[in-house]
């Protein structure tokens, strides 16, 4: 059942993970869209780091639905960990797991601003195999599959190359992520040829290097919930990523910070260079 049903999402089979995913966004975060009430919010680490009944909500509804998709499945979500860290260890086992941010850009949404994302990744023993980037408000679904491809509302999309002697874009981590190391990697991008800004929604940085509109990121936490989806994303839409040690960025955690996605290896290779102020 588990083979047949990676066979099928491998095959291009993403519809039943679309819809999901679609249906959990109308059922719990698009009503909650500039109608959340006080009580609603909470800071989990700092005034950076908030939650709401929405991505408790939308995450509840996309465990269940998933694992009904794919019997013997395991969900990592960024809730289910802040409630019990064990959770985190399933990325390590052999059950398929999905990877699941209920709602990338929490402080966007908070807002009342747009750009924030369901973000959902299904991987086994630390390889990631597909993905689903959803932005409600936005009417955006970007679907990436290990070897298939990327698209974007069922289009093709390519990250190409920065043109030639033209200034980098890079979305960074927010300084509260940072450590004193990092930050000083971080000031690597602040040199001429470069436009560093602080990121928002890390789903849609990603989905904009995979469309060509971001060269870069540049960030220095490694939850995965935050980056699988975008990872394989980029990955095939024919970016490329790498810590600032040169190597892949793994999922599973024990990464080198800050690392990079790119639209291309030679200007994730360029970001990396400069964050080891070289």
């Amino acid at each position: 059942m588990i083979d047949d049903f990676l066979d099928h999402i491998l095959a291009g089979g993403t519809t039943e993970v679309e819809e999901a995913v679609r249906k959990a966004a109308a059922a719990e975060i698009t009503p909650r869209f500039r109608q959340l009430a006080a009580h609603e919010i909470v800071e989990k680490n700092g005034p950076h780091d908030l939650v709401t009944v929405a991505d408790r909500a939308a995450e509840e509804h996309l465990t269940a639905s998933l694992t009904a998709l794919l019997p013997g499945s395991v969900v990592v979500g960024e809730e289910a960990v802040h409630a019990d860290p064990a959770v985190y260890e399933a990325l390590q086992g052999d059950a398929p797991v999905w990877i699941v941010d209920p709602v990338d850009g929490t402080r966007q949404f908070v807002r009342g601003e747009p750009g924030f994302c369901s973000l959902v990744a299904l991987a086994r023993r630390g390889e990631l195999l597909a993905s689903w980037t959803f932005a409600p408000v936005l009417d955006e679904m970007a679907v990436a599959v290990r070897g298939r491809g990327a698209t974007l509302n069922g289009e093709p999309i390519r990250s190409g190359s920065p043109a030639p002697g033209a200034d980098l874009k890079v979305a960074t981590s927010h300084p509260d992520y940072t450590t004193e190391d990092q930050k000083r990697a971080l000031l690597g991008l602040d040199t001429e040829g470069v436009h560093p800004r602080p990121c928002g929604s890390a789903g849609l940085e990603y989905l904009d290097v995979a469309r060509g509109i971001l060269d870069g990121t540049a960030f220095s936490w490694e939850y995965a919930w935050d980056h699988a989806a975008g990872l394989l994303l980029v990955t095939e839409a024919g970016g490329a990523h790498t810590t600032i040690a040169g190597e892949p960025f793994h999922i599973t955690g024990g990464n080198a910070l800050p690392f990079t996605a790119a639209r291309d290896a030679a200007t994730a290779d360029r970001i990396r260079t400069l964050l080891r102020g070289q």
